[in-house]
């Protein structure tokens, strides 16, 4: 039982935070704290902590050594987000748990409701610590990988690719396993069972609590799969051929290094000895000069040209909106819209084509003018580059609005 208040064990930490991480740090590395390394560290911070650290559970003893307790362990390694891998045989222990479970629940759903009830609520929390485990497991194999491919530690050839080899044989393959959405055994399928199971008791159960406990599951493994899906994507497409990289490009660096170091280049009947031998060469080529001096020599003999355009006959016709815009607005009302567009071309003495008349015709768009059918069986006939158009009359008035 800890008898101290929990904001002073909260403040205890904060004012030794960094001691704390220390033996963080060496219980992660050795599974332990030794008894010279705890009393090195409290030395040299210079505060006399030990007995704290035992009176608020921090610390417990383990023979002759100790280990930080469980929950603050936890709560260091989410901070630090320094997770440790765990192998694939103590995730396995969720999937077992998480089965039992829900077999336990389909036996006994028509028995005790406070069982039932308790039941479904452990389910959703088991499903919550394995999905936890999952995201930690994948981040923190990421994370050492991306490092071992780094060379932080600057290990030998040999020593990386074991590494690499160890990774992937004892995490990353086992673990992909266990969530792969491609294996009908994998606990993404299992969840994928529970949740069909889960849907239909919410929507039919009789009794409104356990509805909504269900509900809650429901909810959660909808969730749930999108997590395992998203993990399962970083492992097939990020991790494991990161790792693969890491074998293959070591392969290459020890062979190539193994091949220089041994001289075996530099032997007379070596295909490779060409690729190692210096030469020189230009960027340009060797006749560049003679090139350039012969696409300047082009212009010095121009001659002159002359264009005649005296056969431009026509003048060009640039449709002046805002010209016609005005004598449209004078002349409302219009009786006959598409007529009077006719007497304004005829009147400038202007032949226009088919495209050119309906860019014209575009006033009928105007905003601040109203448009009335005069008679809809009634048209008019316009006859321009060989075409025939039936056109409405319309009535064209000031809009007073």
């Amino acid at each position: 039982m800890i008898k101290a208040e929990p904001k002073t064990i909260l403040s205890f930490i904060h004012q030794h935070f960094d001691l704390l991480k220390e033996l963080f740090l060496a219980q992660s590395k050795n599974n332990s704290i030794d008894y010279e390394f705890l009393n090195n560290e409290i030395e040299k911070y210079g505060v006399e902590i030990k007995t704290q650290l035992f009176e608020y559970h921090i610390l417990k003893n383990i023979n002759d050594e100790y280990q930080i307790t469980d929950v603050y362990y936890n709560l260091f390694e989410f901070i630090l987000q320094q997770f440790k891998p765990l192998l694939p045989e103590e995730i396995e222990k969720y999937v077992q748990s998480i089965t039992n479970l829900f077999i336990k629940i389909k036996e006994d759903i028509n028995k005790d409701k406070n069982i039932l009830i308790e039941r479904i609520d452990s389910l959703t929390s088991e499903i919550d610590k394995f999905l936890s485990q999952i995201k930690n497991n994948t981040s923190s194999l990421l994370v050492k990988s991306r490092d071992l491919k780094a060379n932080i530690d600057n290990i030998d050839y040999q020593e990386k690719i074991h590494k690499a080899s160890f990774w992937i044989d004892y995490y990353i393959i086992p673990l992909n396993n266990i969530i792969d959405i491609h294996n009908s055994e994998s606990i993404y399928n299992i969840l994928l069972n529970i949740s069909e199971y889960t849907n239909e008791k919410r929507l039919n159960f009789q009794d409104e609590n356990i509805r909504l406990k269900f509900e809650r599951l429901y909810n959660r493994l909808k969730q749930a799969l999108i997590d395992i899906r998203q993990q399962s994507e970083i492992l097939v497409n990020e991790l494991i051929p990161l790792i693969e990289r890491i074998k293959t490009e070591n392969s290459i660096l020890k062979g190539m290094h193994h091949y220089l170091s041994k001289g075996l280049w530099y032997k007379k009947d070596s295909p490779q000895k060409e690729l190692l031998q210096k030469f020189r060469d230009n960027v340009f080529s060797n006749d560049f000069e003679l090139s350039t001096k012969e696409y300047f020599e082009q212009f010095q003999l121009e001659e002159e040209v002359f264009i005649n355009d005296d056969n431009h006959s026509f003048e060009e016709w640039v449709f002046d909106k805002h010209k016609y815009k005005e004598r449209m607005i004078e002349a409302l009302p219009i009786q006959n819209f598409f007529e009077w567009t006719i007497n304004e071309i005829k009147s400038e003495n202007i032949d226009l084509n088919t495209n050119q008349y309906f860019t014209m015709v575009s006033l009928l768009f105007e905003k601040d003018i109203n448009i009335e059918y005069q008679n809809k069986y009634e048209k008019i006939i316009i006859e321009k580059d060989n075409t025939e158009l039936k056109i409405p009359v319309l009535k064209i008035t000031k809009d007073e609005n």
